[in-house]
């Protein structure tokens, strides 16, 4: 009798080790199937960061030229694209079809697409209280004003380098907290890194709510960054191709981002007899917002933005040569 309760006694020890196992691993696979949420990817604060305001699935092929080129030049960094019209990501299937809508973009390892949810976003941040009053539906540029604070709240959050999508990207940037100066009078809010909840990004966010003028296009965006600017250091003088020193935040020359200006934007979409090597740039902006023509890059027309393609983002234009579907 001894030895049958002996017996069973292990038997329940047994089966209770197995439970208690059997209960980690499933609590384990549960946290590897939600392990992909930003703050794990961008948690050492390295994180190339795009994102999209309005609910498109459908970006054009500039947008994922954008960032196919971040995820070659920084191979070793998280690329993350933050989508208002992705679904949420709670298990690794989720991720699995998100990445597949996006057929160019799934090869690149380093490459996360993530919800944007921006009540969410902007908890905790000067930015919120502007947010539960503004009406989005009097806001004439609101898909622009709500990518101006979007922007600033990410970096405060997560830090890493923000970068328009319509960014094409050529060369590691060298400096972690910098911003791009566009023109003489003019910080641009379209390139520009920090670290995680640097006291600068909350300056913008506190100027952004402060100075809001949503019906004045670029006040909110490039104003944010000039107007703050102009009282930290005054708009920088160069006196060549590098960069001024504000504190620790480096000012790139325009010829950084911007060696094509805005009013010249349609040189991207026209042939050049010599092709510019832009070894002074470290990643080019094609001035989107001017295009209202609705130019884009067309393979075998011999354009600079076909060479830029063929080179940045090979991926994304084979499949536009060869007439496929960027997106599913």
């Amino acid at each position: 009798m001894l030895k049958a309760i002996k017996l069973l006694a292990i038997f329940l020890m047994m089966v209770a080790l197995s439970f208690i196992t059997n209960s980690n691993f499933r609590q384990k696979s549960y946290r590897i199937l939600n392990f992909l949420l930003p703050n794990d990817i961008l948690r050492e604060g390295n994180g190339i960061l795009f994102m999209e305001t309005t609910d498109r699935m459908d970006p054009p092929s500039l947008v994922l030229c954008a960032i196919e080129s971040a995820a070659q030049v920084y191979p070793d960094r998280p690329v993350v694209f933050f989508m208002k019209g992705l679904e949420n990501i709670n298990t690794e299937e989720d991720e699995k079809r998100a990445r597949q809508h996006f057929p160019t973009l799934s090869s690149y390892s380093n490459v996360y697409l993530f919800p944007l949810r921006m009540d969410q976003l902007l908890d905790e941040t000067p930015l919120k209280p502007w947010f539960d009053k503004v009406n989005p539906e009097k806001e004439v540029y609101w898909t622009h004003v709500s990518s101006d604070a979007c922007r600033l709240a990410l970096m405060w959050k997560y830090g890493g380098i923000y970068m328009d999508t319509d960014v094409i990207s050529l060369h590691p940037i060298p400096q972690d907290h910098f911003l791009a100066v566009q023109e003489v009078t003019s910080i641009s809010n379209g390139v520009f890194g920090l670290s995680s909840h640097y006291q600068l990004a909350w300056q913008f966010m506190e100027n952004f709510v402060e100075n809001y003028r949503g019906e004045i296009w670029g006040h909110q965006g490039p104003g944010v960054f000039t107007r703050v600017g102009n009282k930290l250091c005054g708009m920088p003088v160069f006196t060549s191709t590098d960069e001024v020193m504000c504190g620790n935040i480096s000012y790139f020359h325009p010829q950084r981002f911007y060696p094509i200006p805005y009013p010249a934007w349609r040189r991207y979409f026209e042939v050049w007899q010599d092709l510019p090597t832009f070894n002074d740039s470290y990643a080019l902006h094609l001035w989107n917002f001017m295009n209202k023509e609705g130019k884009s890059m067309v393979p075998g027309s011999n354009t600079l933005v076909e060479h830029l393609y063929q080179k940045q983002c090979p991926i994304t234009y084979g499949y536009i040569l060869r007439n496929e579907k960027t997106h599913l």
